[in-house]
């Protein structure tokens, strides 16, 4: 994943505190479970020992994927972009017209896409089909259920 990752300070701000609470306080807690479980015995047949390393490995996989976006991060302030058009960070209102039913999406990079949140990746179908699009024009999403079109009703910060 070495593609740009679009941000805004908050964004990198909370990624960087998480990162730091993985590597310091999720680090400890890791050594110290795998410290007990190997206490219990013989480790080749020690299933706590198992499930502590195993943990461990998702544990450093989470880390190395969160620096990766750090890594690549790049800042987006509010006042830079442009609402004549969606684009990343915006927020767009739609219609989709073969429900009639209006939704609202912000369209951020994928590591911060949280659909409950309503926040939706640049990459996504709808991302990809959004982008670009100004208010009043229809963006067309073929999704495997078939293809639905989208009104941009509103364009904001």
């Amino acid at each position: 994943m070495s593609e740009l990752n679009y941000l805004t300070k908050e964004s990198l701000a909370q990624m960087r505190e998480e990162l730091n609470k993985l590597k310091t306080v999720g680090r400890a807690e890791i050594a110290r479970a795998i410290a007990e479980a190997r206490e219990k015995g013989d480790l080749k047949e020690n299933a706590e020992y198992d499930a502590a390393k195993e943990a461990q490995g998702y544990h450093e996989a989470k880390i190395a994927q969160i620096e990766q976006v750090v890594l690549n991060a790049r800042v987006i302030d509010a006042k830079d972009i442009d609402i004549s058009k969606v684009s990343i960070l915006s927020k767009v209102t739609v219609t989709n017209l073969n429900t009639k039913k209006t939704l609202s999406y912000q369209i951020v990079s994928e590591s911060e896409a949280d659909l409950k949140a309503g926040k939706i990746s640049v990459t996504s179908p709808i991302g990809k089909a959004l982008l670009g699009k100004a208010k009043g024009e229809i963006a067309e999403v073929t999704a495997p259920s078939g293809t639905f079109k989208f009104q941009v009703e509103d364009i904001t910060i």
